[in-house]
C-alpha cells in the first residue's frame, strides 16, 4: 500500500455559467479512512463528488488517485477506476429481483457472450450473506427490491460497490428517511468498509450519524475548505458547535 493518499484533489474550481460553485477545493482521502465532508446546503458537496465521479468536469485543478494524474470523462470512467457511489435515491429498480440490481449495466456474461444468470444469483447469494447482512429466510436474490425496507436497499447498493471492489466509495446521504435500526445498519456497512481496507466520503447532514464513524471531517463552506480535523482533534459537541458559528458569522470558532 502506498504512502500517498488514495485520492488527492488540488485546487479544484467549478462554475455553472457565472456561479462559481467551488473556488480551489484541496481534498485528501487516505488508504481505510472515512472522511465526512460536512457543510450547509449549497456548501459544494454534491458538486465536488460529482467531479470524482465522473459527472461533471472542473474547470481548473488536478486529480490524482492511487499516485497517478486522473482526467475523468464519465461515470463508467471513475468505476472501472474502482470509485461506487451509493446515493440516497438509491438508484434501484424497485420492480427488479435483487440479482439483477447488483448486476444491472454490468452483467456477468458466459464466453459465448450471453448472460450469466446463474453466477449472478449466486455471487449476489455470497453478497447477501457475508456483506450485507440479510440472514432472514424471507429475502432471497430473486426477492423483488420494492419489498426490502430502506436500510436493505442501501445494503444492496453498498453491496453493488463490494461486488465490484471499489476501493472508494462514496455515500450521498445514505441514512435520510431511514428509521434508527435502518440506520444502525447503514452506519455498520460504512464501519465495515475501513476494517476491508476500503475508503469512504460520507456526505450527511446529521452530524451525529456522522462523527460516529468517519475518521475526519472536511467543512465546507460556499465552495471551499472553511476546515478540517480528525475525530482526535475536535469532540461532536464542538463539531456541531462549529457548523452553527460558521452558519451565522461565516467563520469556525
Amino acid at each position: 500500500m502506498s504512502n500517498e493518499p488514495l485520492l488527492t484533489m488540488r485546487g479544484i474550481k467549478k462554475s455553472f455559467g457565472k456561479m462559481r460553485v467551488l473556488r480551489g477545493i484541496d481534498l485528501d482521502v487516505d488508504y481505510g479512512e472515512i472522511v465526512a465532508l460536512v457543510g450547509d446546503n449549497g456548501a459544494g458537496k454534491s458538486t465536488l463528488i460529482k467531479i470524482i465521479t465522473g459527472v461533471h468536469k472542473p474547470n481548473a485543478g488536478e486529480i490524482t488517485y492511487k499516485g497517478q494524474p486522473i482526467t475523468l470523462h464519465s461515470v463508467k470512467e471513475s468505476r472501472e477506476l474502482g470509485i461506487e457511489t451509493v446515493y440516497q435515491e438509491r438508484a434501484l429498480a424497485d420492480l427488479q429481483e435483487m440479482w439483477r440490481n447488483i448486476f444491472a449495466g454490468r452483467e456477468i456474461t458466459t464466453f459465448l457472450g450471453f448472460m450469466d444468470v446463474k453466477a449472478q444469483r449466486r455471487e449476489t447469494e455470497r453478497l447477501l450473506r457475508e456483506h450485507m447482512g440479510f440472514t432472514s429466510s424471507a429475502i432471497s436474490v430473486n426477492s423483488p427490491v420494492k419489498s426490502l425496507s430502506g436500510g436493505e436497499k442501501q445494503g444492496v447498493a453498498i453491496g453493488r460497490a463490494l461486488h465490484f471492489n471499489a476501493d472508494l466509495i462514496i455515500l450521498d446521504e445514505p441514512t435520510m428517511g431511514l428509521a434508527l435500526r435502518e440506520t444502525d445498519r447503514v452506519l455498520n456497512f460504512v464501519r465495515d468498509f475501513r476494517d476491508q481496507g476500503k475508503s469512504a466520503i460520507f456526505i450527511d447532514h446529521n452530524i451525529f450519524h456522522v462523527y460516529d464513524v468517519a475518521d475526519r471531517f472536511v467543512i465546507l463552506d460556499r465552495g471551499q475548505v472553511a476546515g478540517q480535523f480528525t475525530k482526535a482533534e475536535i469532540t461532536q459537541d464542538e463539531l456541531i458547535a462549529n457548523m452553527v458559528h460558521l452558519h451565522h458569522t461565516g467563520t469556525l470558532q
